[in-house]
């Protein structure tokens, strides 16, 4: 453990985002299963709801800088794909 108290700060903030970091990962995955969810359903109208969700959680990821951009890019087109074969 660091006996400096700016880095005993910096292990404490750091600790802190991962946490949020994570929860929000979480969520993250939770709003795709949920695209993947409707599209074996076969609801269209319920995969269009889930994918704007889905959308936006991965745009925000990437802002964050939870996750990288072409992680973002390739679930949104692979979530998209999907839900456009739905009819």
């Amino acid at each position: 453990m660091a006996n400096i108290k700016q880095q005993i700060k910096r292990v404490r903030t750091n600790e802190k985002a991962r946490l949020q970091n994570q929860s929000f990962k979480s969520s993250l995955k939770t709003a795709m299963k949920a695209v993947n969810a409707a599209v074996v359903a076969n609801d269209k109208a319920k995969a269009q709801e889930a994918l704007n969700l889905a959308y936006k959680k991965l745009d925000k990821a990437q802002a964050k800088g939870i996750v990288h951009k072409n992680y973002v890019a390739r679930h949104k087109s692979e979530l998209a794909n999907k839900v456009n074969e739905l009819k």
